[in-house]
């Protein structure tokens, strides 16, 4: 797979090493001469340009690539760049960073983006994911369908703690996709007996967003209040 990723900072150089490491083909565009760490990222293709200019493109050769990663550290430059990676040069795949959680609603198709990735808010997820146990916390949503990933950390006294995934009846639009027990992620079988402390990564649909509390309530409801007593 080729791959061109604007903006040769932290984020994109981590991101080329990465999909060095996988076998990829990699090129690097960013204006910055500061930023032409070739040494850091030996392997991949570096080029010296503004990723916001035609040309620039035309000489990465944007048009025979496989996916373009807009990672720079500006978010109106990574519209830029999706908008013509999609629209003057036909890329299938275009991958966009938001900087600013306020910006997510303008990284969609119509600027050419297929998926975005705003930083700020995996981190935050990833933050709650690490403080809370029986909490449903969305960890990722896909841009184009609009599902999302939840994660839960099944407590002590989840009424699914002891029973096997077949006899569990989930709501609709929602599928269990994997269980990660002692840092081992596991394909889940209808046979596979969930315990305390599991960690569940559920797909849950756009529409079925909406009944989310169906979900908490399913792996971990909140306890009866009690009645007073006479």
């Amino acid at each position: 797979m080729r791959v061109v990723i604007a903006g040769a900072g932290s984020v994109g150089r981590s991101i080329a090493r990465e999909l060095l490491g996988h076998g990829h083909q990699v090129t690097l565009i960013d204006r910055q001469p500061a930023a032409m760490r070739v040494a850091s990222v030996a392997q991949a293709e570096w080029l010296l340009a503004d990723a916001c200019e035609p040309a620039a493109m035309v000489e990465a050769q944007v048009s025979e690539s496989d996916v373009v990663v807009a990672a720079t550290g500006d978010d109106k430059v990574n519209l830029v760049v999706s908008l013509l990676a999609k629209t003057e040069f036909g890329v299938p795949r275009v991958v966009a960073r938001v900087n600013n959680p306020k910006n997510e609603w303008m990284f969609d198709e119509a600027w050419g983006v297929d998926v975005q990735v705003s930083t700020p808010r995996i981190m935050t997820s990833l933050v709650e994911e690490a403080v809370s146990v029986g909490d449903l916390v969305r960890i990722f949503r896909f841009h184009q369908s609009g599902a999302s990933i939840h994660e839960m950390t099944l407590p002590p006294h989840s009424p699914v703690v002891g029973r096997r995934v077949g006899q569990i009846v989930w709501p609709p639009e929602t599928v269990l996709a994997a269980i990660i027990r002692a840092d081992r992620p596991i394909a889940p079988s209808p046979d596979d007996t969930l315990e305390v402390g599991d960690e569940l990564l559920i797909v849950v649909s756009a529409e079925a967003e909406s009944e989310l509390s169906v979900l908490q309530e399913l792996l971990n409801p909140s306890p009866t209040p009690m009645l007073p007593t006479e």
